[in-house]
């Protein structure tokens, strides 16, 4: 064979080597995209009082450290980056605070209780795992504390009782300045990532009428409501930047954009177009891909429209408490939790398409990681999460 000829062949079967990709390197690229994903993309979990009331009430100091040391050894063993922790939920607190007085869901068998939120910060950092403040700005409960702080700043008027349950009264102007100052004593005392509310505001359609009819207001009601919800959003978010510009603040709003107009009065359009009023939006999407009001990928299309200032973050709040069970609201797709395994692993992936997204959370630690709530369907979700994380 002509020497050329020979060496043409060699060279032609060495490009064509190179330029197939070979199994292993594939592999390695696409665990290398995942673990890339791990910090830039929020993986989030919600922990709410109920799992405080689970593994901190009633229990030693030392078993309730144990416990939230298992439950950030989970977060951080699953790939999640990032921990939503209610520290206010009932007019009260987990932190040591001069104006709420100490969480119920805190109060260990001895009747003492430390400082929560510390631990958890403490812990955390450790992990190199965010941490976000989430508080609930409006409820207080079935029962006023009359002799707390919060009680003496803003007083009886300006407490509501809603279908036996107690609310600050969001039209009272010591209600927004209470609110204020809340968010302030918690960002200047502790190191956390942000603050995050979530889509309680208002409680009723008459909880301030008094207020608007003696305000003498041109606006409609539904503007004079979403002005005042929108006035704390702004002031809360420039309070916490004063103190440390380094704080994110956002709102987790319900994910039906028509009820934060017509009922939670939360102007999520307007906090969408400006930094000025949020860091990031959290919609709580809790629905199915075959939900006949509100399909999924309609909901987080019509989310990833709203933010128009891209210094604004998106994030989405999924529904894990949901996997294994009806979904009475979900019409002809009721089923779909119980008939599929699959679901919060394709809203990831279907939610990662968008333009705008940068993350997600879900609801709540429990659903994912208490035994005693394990199902079939659970434990082959978890599975599936694994492949995407």
């Amino acid at each position: 064979m002509n020497r050329k000829v020979l060496i043409l062949i060699i060279i032609s079967l060495l490009i064509i080597y190179f330029l197939i990709p070979q199994p292993e390197e594939k592999k390695k690229s696409v665990v290398k995209t995942i673990k890339e994903n791990e910090t830039e993309e929020m993986r989030g979990i919600f922990i709410s009082y109920i799992e405080l009331n689970n593994y901190i009430k009633n229990k030693d100091e030392l078993e309730s450290k144990k416990n939230i040391d298992q439950m950030i050894k989970n977060i951080k063993t699953n790939h999640f980056n990032t921990i939503f922790l209610q520290v206010r939920s009932h007019a009260d607190s987990i932190y040591e605070s001069n104006i709420f007085p100490t969480s119920k869901s805190i109060i260990l068998s001895d009747n003492t209780h430390y400082d929560v939120l510390k631990y958890f910060i403490d812990k955390t950092k450790k992990e190199k795992i965010n941490l976000y403040a989430w508080v609930n700005p409006y409820r207080i409960g079935p029962t006023v504390d009359k002799s707390s702080k919060y009680y003496q700043m803003v007083g009886e008027e300006a407490i509501e009782n809603i279908n036996n349950t107690y609310y600050f009264n969001p039209a009272n102007p010591k209600v927004e300045s209470l609110i204020v100052k809340g968010i302030e004593e918690i960002v200047a005392k502790y190191k956390i990532k942000g603050i995050i509310f979530d889509d309680y505001f208002y409680p009723s359609n008459d909880i301030d009428l008094d207020y608007y009819k003696n305000s003498k207001t041109e606006k409609s009601i539904t503007e004079y409501r979403l002005d005042i919800v929108t006035s704390l959003i702004e002031n809360v978010n420039k309070s916490i930047k004063k103190i440390n510009s380094k704080v994110l603040f956002g709102v987790s709003p319900e994910g039906n954009i028509d009820n934060n107009y017509n009922k939670n009065f939360a102007d999520v359009k307007k906090w969408g177009s400006n930094s000025k009023y949020v860091d990031f939006l959290m919609p709580q999407v809790y629905y199915g891909f075959n939900n006949s009001s509100k399909p999924f990928e309609s909901v987080i299309a019509e989310w990833s429209n709203i933010i128009s200032d891209q210094n604004i973050n998106l994030y989405f709040a999924l529904p894990f408490y949901k996997v294994g069970t009806i979904d009475l609201y979900a019409k002809d797709g009721k089923n779909e939790w119980i008939d599929n395994c699959n679901i919060i692993r394709r809203q990831i992936e279907s939610t990662r398409t968008l333009s705008n997204y940068d993350g997600f959370s879900l609801f709540r630690y429990d659903n994912l990681f208490n035994e005693e709530k394990f199902t079939n369907n659970s434990k082959a979700e978890l599975e599936e999460l694994k492949k995407i994380m």
